[in-house]
C-alpha cells in the first residue's frame, strides 16, 4: 500500500528531531576536554580507586640482586587484570619512604605502606591506569652489593636491566617511564644514556646537570650540604632499616644485604678530597660518576624529558643548562618553589598540584598515545614572583628569554642610607668615571645566608626559610640602589664583575642579590661564589647559555697577584622576580657563608679591596624584562 506522502514528511521530521536532540544530549553528557598548564580534564578518566604493593627481588647481570616494590591499581582488595604502562623511579633513599619520613620529620608515618601512599601525584597516576615501581639502588635498602658512589657504571647499567626487566611482565603493555626527584631525577638521565628500548618517557624533577658544580661550585665545597647528605644514606644504608622484600619471612635476606653495605662509598670523604673538576678519589671521578659526561649518549637516545625545577633550588641552573644541551623532545617548569619542603603548606599543595597534572598529562601522551596537545604547547613555563600572594606564570620557547635586556648596576660610594653596613655604598646605572676608587673589607668569617637555605633545603636537613638578611648584610660591603620610582621584572642570570685584591694568595667571593621592603627588610634572591684562585675562563663542555664557566681543573688553579686589580666574572643563580615600587635593589659582597660552605682559605685578618673605578668598575649585570 503506497504511503502517504505528508505522513511520510512528519515521520522524517521526527526522526531528525529525535536524532538532534540525542546528540544534543550525547554532547553534554560528555566530560568537558581541557588539557593545558595545570588542568586536565576528560582525556584520562579515574578507573581505579585502590593499590596492591608486592616486592621482590630481581637479579642483575652480576648475580647483585635489587630489592623493588610493585604498586598495582586495584578495585577493593583485588589488582586489575590486564596490562598497564609502567613508571619506576631508581632510589638511592628506599623503596619506601616510611622510613626516611620517620627519621627527618615528626608527621606520623603509619599510613605509609609504599611510595605511593606519600605522593598524591603518583596516586593520581594508579587510579589512573599506571603501575608504579620503586627500586632500590645496589647498596642501599635491602638490595644486596656494595654502593659505588653517585651514578657508578654498574648502577647505570642496572637501569637498563630493569626498565627491559619490567617492559616483558605479563602486567605490562610494553612502555615503561621513570619519575623522581633529585637523585631519582639523575637516575633517569643516566637510565636514558644506556637507550633501553622501552624507556619512552621521563620526568626528571630539581635534578643536576654536574655534580662538582653542585658540591664545589665555583670552587668552593659546600661542605655542609655533603656532609648532611652522606651521614644521611649512611644511616639509611645501615641503620634506618628498609622494608623486608615479600618471602623474606625471617628477614634473613635483608640481614645479608645490609651486611654487603658496610663497606660502601665514602661520599664525604671523597668530596672533600676531590677539590679539582678532573680530582679522583678512587675510582670515583667527575668525569664518570657524573650526568654531563653521558650528554652524547642521552642525547642519542634522544628520550622525551619534562625537566622539572624551582628558582630556590639548588639545581636550578642545571634545569636550564639540561633544556639547553638535550636533544630529545622535552619541557622546562620552574615554579616558585625550592628542592624539598617548605613552611608554606598552601605553596607545597600547589607544587604538588602542578606537578600531579604534569606528569599525568606526560605520561598520558607517551605511554598511553592519548593526544592531550601537550607537544602543542610553548615548551617552557615559569613563574614570576611579585609578592608572596602574586605569582604569575609565563610561557617561552627560548632560555634565555629574547625579550630580556642585559642591564648594568655599579657599585658606586655611598652613602645609600639604607643600612650600616660596612661602607653603605650605593647601586647605580651611570657607569663610575672616577680615576681612583675602591672599598676595603677584613672579611667576616660569621657571614652567611643561613642555616635554613636552598642548600640545606637539598639534603633535608631545614626547610627552606630564609630570615632578614639585614642582620647578614651588616657585616658585609652593600650596594643598594635608591627607592625604586617603577617595578622591575628580573628574569635570567645575574653575572657578578669584581675588580679586587686580597691581602692573601685566595679568597672566596659571594655575591647576593636581595630586595629591600619599605619597612628595610631585605629579602633574599639569589646568590653566586668564585674562590678567586678558580677564576680562569674556559670553553664548557656543553652550551653554558652565554655565562661565565670555569674548567676548575687542577692546573688551572692561579693565585691571586699581590698589589694589583684582578678581575673576577661568575653567574648567580637565575631568577624571576619582580622588584617592587618603593623597593631597594641591594647587592651584598662577603667572604664566608659559615652555615653553608666549607671555612675559606683565609687568614684571621684577611683584607680585600673592591675597585670601583673608571678602569676596574665592578657591577652587576640585571637580565631585566619590559
Amino acid at each position: 500500500m503506497p504511503m502517504n506522502p505528508r505522513f511520510l514528511s512528519r515521520c522524517l521530521f521526527a526522526i531528525v528531531w529525535i536524532c538532534l536532540n540525542l546528540a544534543i544530549d550525547g554532547h553534554a553528557e560528555e566530560p568537558s576536554r581541557i588539557s593545558e598548564f595545570g588542568r586536565y580534564e576528560g582525556y584520562s578518566q579515574q578507573q581505579f580507586d585502590q593499590w596492591i604493593v608486592t616486592s621482590e627481588y630481581v637479579e642483575m647481570r652480576d648475580k647483585v640482586r635489587l630489592a623493588i616494590d610493585i604498586i598495582r591499581p586495584a578495585r577493593g582488595d583485588r589488582a586489575a587484570d590486564g596490562k598497564f604502562p609502567v613508571i619506576w623511579t631508581h632510589s638511592r633513599y628506599h623503596r619506601s619512604p616510611r622510613v626516611v619520613l620517620s627519621h627527618i620529620s615528626p608527621e606520623p608515618t603509619d599510613h605509609i605502606n609504599s611510595i605511593v601512599d606519600a605522593n598524591e601525584d603518583l596516586a593520581r597516576l594508579v587510579r589512573h591506569g599506571y603501575i608504579i615501581v620503586a627500586v632500590e639502588v645496589r647498596g642501599s635498602g635491602a638490595s644486596f652489593g656494595r654502593y659505588e658512589g653517585l651514578f657508578s657504571p654498574n648502577e647505570t647499567r642496572d637501569a637498563y636491566e630493569i626498565t627491559e626487566w619490567l617492559a616483558q611482565r605479563p602486567w605490562c603493555t610494553g612502555k615503561v617511564g621513570m619519575f623522581g626527584a633529585s637523585y631519582l631525577g639523575m637516575t633517569q638521565y643516566m637510565a636514558a644514556s644506556q637507550s633501553p628500548p622501552a624507556l619512552k618517557a621521563i620526568f626528571p624533577c630539581v635534578a643536576g646537570l654536574d655534580m662538582y658544580d653542585a658540591l664545589h661550585p665555583g670552587g668552593v665545597f659546600r661542605e655542609v650540604m655533603a656532609d648532611h647528605w652522606s651521614s644521611m644514606t649512611r644511616h639509611l644504608d645501615t641503620d634506618w632499616i628498609a622494608p623486608k622484600v615479600d618471602g623474606d619471612q625471617n628477614a634473613e635476606l635483608r640481614r645479608q644485604a645490609i651486611a654487603q653495605h658496610q663497606d660502601n662509598f665514602n661520599a664525604i670523604e671523597a668530596y672533600r678530597k676531590s677539590p679539582f673538576r678532573d680530582s679522583r678519589f678512587g675510582q670515583h671521578s667527575y668525569l664518570t660518576h657524573n650526568p654531563w659526561p653521558h650528554l652524547e649518549n642521552i642525547n642519542q637516545a634522544k628520550i622525551p624529558s619534562y625537566h622539572w625545577s624551582g628558582w630556590y633550588d639548588a639545581f636550578v641552573t642545571d634545569a636550564m643548562l639540561w633544556f639547553a644541551n638535550y636533544a630529545g623532545p622535552q619541557k622546562l617548569a620552574v615554579g616558585f618553589w625550592p628542592h624539598g619542603p617548605t613552611p608554606d603548606k598552601q605553596a607545597d599543595a600547589e607544587r604538588t598540584r602542578l606537578r600531579s597534572i604534569e606528569q599525568h598529562r606526560w605520561f598520558d601522551y607517551w605511554l598511553k598515545d592519548i593526544d592531550n596537545g601537550i607537544m602543542d604547547e610553548a615548551a617552557i613555563h615559569y613563574v614570576t614572583m611579585d609578592e608572596p600572594e602574586n605569582m604569575h606564570w609565563h610561557t617561552a620557547t627560548t632560555w634565555p628569554l629574547a625579550s630580556q635586556h642585559a642591564t648594568q648596576f655599579f657599585f658606586e660610594d655611598g652613602p645609600s642610607g639604607s643600612i650600616d653596613s660596612v661602607n653603605d655604598g650605593q647601586l647605580s646605572r651611570t657607569a663610575p668615571d672616577q680615576k681612583l676608587a675602591q672599598d676595603k673589607y677584613q672579611i667576616n668569617p660569621t657571614t652567611t645566608t643561613g642555616s635554613s637555605s636552598r642548600w640545606n633545603n637539598t639534603v633535608g636537613a631545614a626547610l627552606m626559610d630564609y630570615p632578614d638578611m639585614v642582620a647578614n648584610d651588616r657585616k658585609s660591603l652593600t650596594y643598594t640602589s635608591g627607592p625604586l620610582k617603577e617595578p622591575i621584572c628580573l628574569t635570567g642570570h645575574p653575572i657578578a664583575t669584581l675588580y679586587v685584591e686580597s691581602s692573601e694568595p685566595d679568597t672566596d667571593f659571594y655575591v647576593l642579590l636581595e630586595e629591600v621592603d619599605s619597612s628595610g627588610h631585605a629579602h633574599y634572591v639569589t646568590e653566586g661564589v668564585l674562590r678567586a684562585s678558580h677564576r680562569m675562563l674556559s670553553e664548557a663542555p656543553w652550551d653554558n647559555l652565554g655565562l661565565p664557566y670555569q674548567r676548575s681543573n687542577s692546573q688551572d688553579k692561579v693565585d691571586l697577584p699581590h698589589g694589583e686589580p684582578t678581575k673576577l666574572i661568575f653567574d648567580l643563580h637565575p631568577t624571576s622576580t619582580v622588584f617592587n615600587v618603593g623597593h631597594r635593589i641591594r647587592v651584598v659582597v662577603m667572604g664566608a657563608d659559615a652555615d653553608n660552605t666549607e671555612s675559606p682559605p683565609i687568614a684571621p685578618l684577611t683584607t680585600i679591596q673592591l675597585h670601583r673605578s673608571r678602569a676596574c668598575p665592578s657591577h652587576i649585570l640585571l637580565p631585566i624584562v619590559h
